[in-house]
């Protein structure tokens, strides 16, 4: 076979399809402030000293807690979603790689043998013969040289949305891992809360029973004594609501888990008050950290994916040259198949150029209108991005106070009950006064429980907002 075989033509011709039309891509401007909020409600200082961006730390890092780290890496192995997130990645490189590929010919190897008897009414002599033939080829059919960069503007669009499908997967990774440290830290806080209306209810049932005993005796109204089993019933009833609240807890954290083994978070986790605070993180001086975030990246790969789509459709009202060509050998006997003189070739090349198509128009514009969704979907992400961030910021700046203030609460209502319990058993006071400390104190507790949880919670969606959590 000659070096002027058409074959060697076909992969020459790869070198002549290297331009594209798709319109040259710059990074819209962030549509929000490039500072974060300020005022009563957020921190003077962005961070404190030692403090590290949340999108540069791992999540063990910033989980100090050793059986959430456990609780977390248990689901990082085990959800579903995140199992489902990672395979619609794989999808979505293969696909990448099926586009890609359009830009190479396919070329197919393929040999044939036949043998076919022709009548003699179809012979120079009139007589009949039998005809043999055997062929060796290597072909490529129907190749798009791609000239005008079609092929290659899919190919880009199809790299896009594989990103953007990897964005997507960090992005659940990131969730999941907020969410499961959410998940156990409200199981930890409806823990401490049954904990709490265990000993409020022994304590009230004990007042109770001191009440019931004066009663009996007559040193105390029956209108005392319905006072004192309103508190005792009312902590029954908690009793029995945190212990559904702790039951539906550990339910949805198995389900974030994924379940690996029967009941391993009634092992792992204990009440709020057992479990290490995570670190502090920095927001950073400039809203641009939001530009790191794996949602906001996504955003932006498919706005560079209806970019590249531009380019498809521009080409598209451009000639397409497609190449089909063949060299090989034949031979009416197989062992001549590779002698001098049985080489054989085609070449067809084949131009298709668009003179009237409505639709190849009405393509461009949608893809155009596609390019502007995209815009609109990535500056509502960095929109959602910032007020997200924001909000963690206003508790971040505020929750301190009210914990401070609420452990004061707590610890006034602690004493007026001790006050009020020893003038009552001293006969000084009535029975009201103890129910109505006892009352207070229960749910001045119960408020602290919410705001530590509060707090707590912050700091990891606060954490996550930012970025933190992916690998």
């Amino acid at each position: 076979m000659d070096g002027k075989s058409p074959l060697f033509l076909v992969f020459i011709a790869v070198l002549f399809a290297g331009c594209t039309m798709i319109p040259e891509y710059t990074r819209p401007e962030a549509p929000v402030p490039a500072d974060w909020p300020s005022g009563p409600a957020y921190k003077e200082t962005p961070s404190k000293p030692g403090t590290s961006l949340a999108v540069d730390l791992q999540w063990r890092e910033f989980f100090a807690d050793e059986r959430l780290q456990k609780v977390i890496e248990t689901a990082l192995n085990n959800n579903r979603d995140l199992k489902l997130a990672a395979l619609n990645v794989e999808r979505a490189r293969a696909l990448y790689g099926i586009q890609r590929a359009e830009l190479f010919p396919t070329v197919n190897a393929s040999g044939s043998g036949s043998k076919e008897r022709v009548a003699g009414l179809f012979t120079n002599n009139g007589d009949p013969m039998t005809v043999t033939r055997y062929g060796a080829m290597l072909s490529v059919i129907s190749w798009e040289i791609d000239f005008f960069g079609r092929l290659r503007s899919l190919s880009e669009r199809a790299l896009e949305e594989y990103l953007a499908t990897e964005q997507a997967r960090r992005s659940t990774q990131i969730l999941l891992v907020s969410e499961v440290a959410t998940a156990y830290l409200s199981l930890a806080a409806d823990r401490e809360n049954l904990k709490l209306a265990e000993a409020t209810f022994e304590t009230q049932k004990a007042a109770y029973d001191l009440i019931k005993r004066r009663y009996e005796v007559g040193l105390a109204s029956e209108l005392d004594l319905k006072r004192a089993q309103t508190p005792v019933d009312t902590a029954r009833g908690d009793m029995a609501r945190f212990t559904q609240r702790v039951a539906q807890d550990e339910n949805a954290l198995n389900l974030l888990v994924g379940y690996p083994a029967p009941d391993p978070i009634k092992r792992l986790s204990p009440d709020l008050s057992g479990v290490l605070p995570p670190r502090e993180v920095a927001a950073g001086v400039s809203s641009e950290v939001l530009l790191r975030r794996p949602d906001v990246m996504a955003a932006e790969n498919l706005l560079k994916a209806a970019n590249a789509n531009i380019g498809a459709a521009r080409a598209a009202l451009f000639p397409r040259i497609a190449l089909t060509t063949s060299a090989g050998t034949v031979s009416s006997e197989l062992s001549g198949l590779f002698k001098s003189g049985s080489e054989t070739w085609s070449f067809a090349p084949q131009i298709l150029m668009p003179i009237f198509d409505a639709r190849l128009w009405s393509a461009l514009d949608a893809s155009k209108t596609e390019r502007e969704i995209a815009l609109v979907q990535y500056e509502k992400a960095i929109q959602t991005a910032f007020r997200e961030v924001a909000d963690a910021l206003a508790v971040q700046g505020t929750v301190d106070q009210q914990v401070a203030a609420q452990q004061s609460l707590v610890a006034a209502f602690a004493q007026s009950y001790s006050l009020s319990n020893a003038r009552y058993v001293k006969g000084i006071d009535n029975s009201l006064g103890v129910l109505d400390a006892q009352r207070s104190l229960y749910a001045a507790r119960q408020g602290l429980v919410a705001l530590l949880l509060t707090k707590l919670s912050n700091q990891a969606r606060l954490y996550a907002v930012l970025g933190g959590g992916g690998e």
